[in-house]
């Protein structure tokens, strides 16, 4: 692994490197209240505080996915930063989350990320989401990472940002009255069935260009799985499918614009559902991010 230097070329204790990383995280992050608890050398331990606006489901108040999504990308972005110099930016190129059980709801999430392998341009990362212990978990994350993915470096940057409130807008009558985390993304559903997520500060990852955090880009083509699925299997939202895997593919940065996204099913059998989808922006042609993931049928309807 490369050095670990400052901005002038001069060595910089780790310690500091592990300070810079806590105070100039993104504004996703910093809004949710996340947390760097222990680093070492390429490893990094986090922790996310409980809010009643993560919710996805209001009935059972489980998590929303995304939100571990969102949370496994930034831990595992960190463990990057942890192993190597605090110079070169870094941008998530794929993200594989495989979720082993739901949130309890009330309860903090905990990670720890481990960035195993370090090449020139690329950073090898695996990571793991719990509430109790490590040996339970709720999600496993295997990412890569680009280094020096652009010019620009949060970590070298001083500028002060105002950081975002995480609130969740009421829409009792919408498709997402059940989904305060959807809402809070101000997620709506355009006529032609397209998802619809506009720009906004709460959902900005890298304050300097500015750019949308990859976790929730992640976070948006999930919730565009289950809302497509559901509608194209007739099932109703009251007991939407269960996310099993995704793996997101980032293709380009989302830029400080609105998002859109569609999914379609590439095979359905009586209790698995197989989708993809994909993000893009101002050109469908152009995609952002895609995804490829499973579902479970919670209940099998008549036509299965």
């Amino acid at each position: 692994m490369s050095q670990i230097t400052t901005y002038d070329g001069q060595p910089l204790p780790f310690e500091q490197l592990a300070k810079a990383i806590a105070e100039h995280r993104s504004l996703y992050g910093r809004a949710s209240g996340l947390r760097i608890d222990r680093a070492e050398r390429g490893e990094a331990w986090s922790s996310l505080p409980y809010q009643p606006v993560f919710v996805g489901d209001l009935e059972s108040g489980v998590v929303h996915g995304g939100v571990v999504t969102a949370m496994l990308d930034e831990s595992c972005g960190m463990a990057v930063q942890l192993a190597l110099d605090g110079i070169s930016a870094i941008a998530t190129l794929d993200l594989r989350i495989d979720y082993q059980k739901p949130a309890k709801p009330g309860l903090a999430i905990k990670a720890h990320a481990i960035c195993y392998h370090v090449t020139r341009s690329i950073a090898f990362v695996r990571a793991t989401a719990y509430q109790d212990t490590e040996l339970d978990p709720v999600a496993t994350a295997a990412a890569c990472f680009m280094i020096g993915a652009n010019r620009t470096n949060m970590l070298r940057d001083r500028q002060a940002y105002e950081v975002p409130v995480l609130d969740a807008p009421e829409d009792d009558s919408g498709p997402f009255a059940n989904s305060p985390f959807a809402r809070c993304l101000g997620i709506r559903v355009a006529d032609d069935g397209v998802l619809h997520m506009p720009f906004s500060r709460k959902i900005i990852g890298n304050p300097v260009l500015p750019a949308i955090h990859g976790g929730i880009t992640g976070a948006f083509l999930e919730t565009t799985a289950i809302i497509g699925v559901a509608r194209e299997l007739g099932i109703a939202m009251t007991t939407p499918p269960k996310p099993i895997g995704l793996t997101i593919n980032y293709l380009r940065s989302g830029r400080g614009i609105d998002s859109f996204a569609t999914v379609s099913i590439v095979r359905q059998g009586q209790r698995i559902v197989a989708f993809q989808a994909q993000a893009w922006q101002d050109d469908a042609t152009k995609p952002i991010a895609t995804a490829f993931g499973h579902f479970k049928l919670r209940k099998m309807t008549d036509k299965d």
